[in-house]
């Protein structure tokens, strides 16, 4: 039979630094969720969120790195690497957030009186967790976007941004849902309609260049990211002005945390938070725009 395809499996999908990373986070990351599953412990929402992101990074790392081995990305209708370097940049986040929430929750470093094995376990799992992160924050590291390198989009410093505005933005929706009493005032409900209309445009952005869409709108992509992210920053400079007046000035709100506040159900925890992340996300969206004045767009297949 001859062979006019070349060789059907890619050695340098685990052999090359990317392929080594990989591997890594496959093994850590399937360490990290046996280890808590077996006697580590993840009851109630924050163990059950950290399995569930370490369950999922881990599952499309083992499809990433069998399309890549196997070479079958090129039968998928999406932009191979704009979908890789947008999942490394989202596994880091994801991955680091887990590896503060689950020993802030589950480490105890006294022993139960029937043995200490729960605590070595949550504690293993605890350092697989920030080996996890290392490992995505090596790929992101090693597949960014060099000086006049042509390349993805997502690997850009600006492609890259837009996925950790994503993410500060599902931060900000879930301290609004617990119990931030945003409704109260008309401005605040500004502040959600900011956060929503940037997030879906966010999420737009990166949805069109994952699946290799980005020729179908009718204006060049650049100038609509310019002027997208322009238009972000400016409405996250009336939410970063609006939100601290209606939540902490004393007229509207309060400066101090109540003292009948419990722990974990506080408005004014989560209107503290909600306000930190609108800083950080108006820092982000001006990054953006001054890197997107830099960034020569191609057309990529």
């Amino acid at each position: 039979m001859e062979n006019s395809g070349g060789m059907y499996l890619n050695m340098a999908a685990v052999t090359s630094r990317v392929g080594v990373a990989r591997l890594l986070q496959a093994a850590f990351g399937c360490t990290t969720f046996s280890l808590v599953a077996h006697r580590g412990g993840f009851n109630e929402a924050y163990g059950t969120f950290c399995m569930a992101v370490w369950c999922f990074c881990f599952a499309v790392t083992i499809f990433i790195i069998t399309c890549e081995f196997t070479r079958l990305h090129g039968c998928l209708s999406i932009s191979w690497g704009n979908f890789t370097a947008a999942f490394a940049m989202l596994a880091t986040l994801m991955s680091i957030t887990t590896a503060v929430i689950y020993p802030l929750n589950f480490v105890q470093f006294s022993c139960h009186p029937i043995g200490c094995e729960k605590r070595d376990f949550s504690i293993s799992a605890s350092v697989f967790a920030g080996l996890l992160f290392f490992a995505y924050a090596t790929e992101v590291f090693l597949t960014r976007a060099k000086p006049g390198q042509v390349t993805s989009y997502m690997a850009t410093v600006s492609g890259l941004l837009k996925i950790v505005q994503a993410f500060a933005a599902c931060i900000i929706f879930g301290a609004l849902v617990n119990d931030s009493q945003y409704n109260r005032y008309v401005a605040t409900q500004w502040c959600v309609a900011v956060y929503s209309f940037c997030f879906v445009l966010t999420v737009v952005v990166v949805s069109l260049n994952v699946t290799g869409r980005t020729a179908t709108l009718r204006c060049p992509f650049e100038r609509f990211v310019i002027i997208y992210t322009f238009v972000a920053v400016l409405m996250y400079v009336s939410a970063a002005v609006i939100w601290p007046v209606f939540c902490f000035d004393r007229k509207y709100g309060s400066p101090h945390r109540p003292y009948q506040c419990s722990k974990g159900k506080c408005p004014w925890d989560s209107q503290v938070v909600i306000a930190v992340f609108t800083y950080v996300n108006l820092v982000l969206y001006v990054a953006d725009l001054a890197y997107s004045q830099r960034i020569r767009f191609v057309s990529h297949p």
